[in-house]
């Protein structure tokens, strides 16, 4: 679970099988025992970190050869643009010519699936092996953390018209300098970032 201590409810065994349908209670008491069931227990085991970079590398390479480089912040970018567009009408694309100029917004766009696949699959996963809740920020100082944090990341990606999924799997894999510059920024800005989120939330 991701999360501050003490900040978000600690769930039981017993209360991850009442919510999913998963398993049975066996016994009784806080030393109940739970007899999980086969999809749980599938979805519960963390894959070998090795194996699960061979299958994303296999699987990225399929994906590369028949439509193009992985990446999340093209959907990302298309998928607020019609957002935009379905509250603000096309008056939208004259605020921010990005989406009009640079940006075309193309409903078949393949990578908005791509963002809504990633999604959904984390959500099928987390659901499947009993971790998924619902964690909102008890703080106004977490809601301003994650908003600029956002923003800062939405900026970044327009202005280097990449995104760091394809930085990772796309241009470090081409041996390309810039792909080990951006990597570089993205961790030292993560660990800097986690700090200064730790520190203002007392973690």
């Amino acid at each position: 679970m991701l999360g501050f201590p003490g900040r978000y409810p600690k769930h039981s065994a017993a209360t991850s099988e009442a919510v999913l349908g998963g398993g049975s209670i066996v016994g009784g008491g806080s030393a109940a025992a739970t007899q999980i069931g086969p999809i749980k227990a599938l979805f519960s085991k963390t894959l070998n970190p090795v194996i699960a970079l061979m299958i994303i590398a296999v699987a990225d390479g399929f994906l590369f050869i028949i439509v193009g480089a992985w990446t999340v912040g093209g959907g990302e970018t298309a998928m607020t643009g019609f957002l935009g567009k379905a509250i603000f009408g096309d008056a939208v694309l004259h605020w921010f010519p990005y989406w009009g100029k640079v940006f075309p917004l193309d409903p078949m766009y393949w990578k908005i699936y791509i963002s809504f696949g990633m999604v959904f699959g984390a959500f099928v996963g987390a659901l499947l092996s009993g971790e998924f809740y619902l964690r909102l920020p008890r703080h106004l100082g977490e809601w301003t953390m994650i908003t600029i944090g956002g923003l800062l990341m939405g900026i970044g990606i327009r202005l280097a018209f990449i995104c760091n999924i394809s930085t990772f799997f796309a241009v470090t894999t081409e041996m390309n300098l810039a792909g080990y510059l951006a990597v570089s920024g993205i961790l030292a800005g993560a660990w800097v970032g986690t700090q200064i989120y730790k520190k203002a939330l007392g973690g």
